[in-house]
């Protein structure tokens, strides 16, 4: 793969802040989207470099790996655990000492393993491998998706990555996919991706652990004197027997109607359903009579 210089790729200087990267990526992602430039095949080469080049510089941990490694940050992590065992300084042979660290342009990789590896001879240098940097990835969730096993499809480092998102995923629980990260140097392993679920709020129902959370709204005369009310699940609508002299807020469980538990097939937390007591209003003359008539009885 051809390297992309992030900065010229987005027409900023390397002391540029992050509002002007950000300024200038969406100038840029406007003018070579692909829904502006149908059937651009270099709109479309332009518009993946510079999502590349955002992802990387406004980003400040993967910006400072850009600025010191250049085009091999990606091996940013191996480069310095191999530095940590070995000394660091060394002397070539021409007896000057070699430091490490500092930038590295583009070329330098193969003199930086030559500094580390110098004296070890080239097959063994050759067989000296760097495993990919991890990646870190945030995915947001909408709590009745999280309530089924469903598959979602990501875009890292322009590659699409299909997976599979058990139920009762939890909020800000973290899945490892492995060799989804960045890749190898030398023939060594990818690293992996690290996902962070959120897990979005939703207007009907709330969540605490395994357990929902909802209300229902009765009428006042289902609440004096008994019936039934229908009440709606995350697996659909059921019918509640509700007994006479129902007060308002009357909290009421429904066992096995909460949130599925994380790769525990048909295992669920509970429901709990809060009535709310709804008071009538604009009543007749004669209802107004009636419960007059009824409080004097009272």
């Amino acid at each position: 793969m051809d390297f992309i210089d992030y900065y010229q790729a987005l027409g900023v200087n390397k002391n540029a802040s992050p509002g002007d990267i950000r300024k200038a990526y969406r100038k840029l992602a406007r003018q070579y989207h692909p829904d502006v430039n149908p059937d651009n095949t270099e709109a479309k080469r332009k518009f993946q470099q510079i999502n590349e080049a955002n992802e990387v510089l406004s980003d400040p941990e993967k910006r400072k790996k850009y600025d010191q490694y250049g085009k091999d940050w990606k091996h940013a992590e191996g480069f310095e655990k191999a530095r940590q065992q070995r000394p660091y300084s060394q002397h070539n042979s021409e007896g000057r000492a070699g430091h490490f660290g500092g930038q590295f342009a583009e070329g330098d990789f193969s003199e930086f393993f030559e500094s580390l590896f110098g004296g070890m001879g080239g097959s063994r240098r050759q067989e000296q491998k760097f495993r990919g940097a991890d990646y870190q990835a945030e995915l947001h969730v909408p709590l009745r998706e999280a309530y089924t096993t469903h598959q979602q499809t990501l875009t890292v480092d322009g590659r699409n990555i299909r997976i599979t998102i058990p139920a009762g995923i939890e909020d800000g629980q973290k899945i490892k996919l492995k060799g989804h990260g960045g890749p190898g140097a030398n023939g060594g392993p990818n690293g992996d991706l690290y996902i962070t679920f959120h897990i979005d709020e939703d207007p009907r129902f709330k969540r605490h652990g395994n357990d929902l959370y909802t209300t229902a709204e009765i009428d006042l005369y289902t609440a004096v004197l008994g019936g039934e009310t229908t009440v709606d699940t995350m697996s659909g609508k059921i019918k509640l027997k509700v007994p006479a002299g129902t007060q308002n807020d009357t909290k009421v469980r429904i066992k096995g109607k909460g949130f599925p538990l994380y790769k525990q097939e048909d295992k669920f937390g509970d429901l709990y359903v809060t009535y709310k007591v709804k008071i009538p209003t604009n009543l007749s003359e004669r209802e107004t009579e009636l419960f007059t008539e009824l409080s004097n009885l009272r």
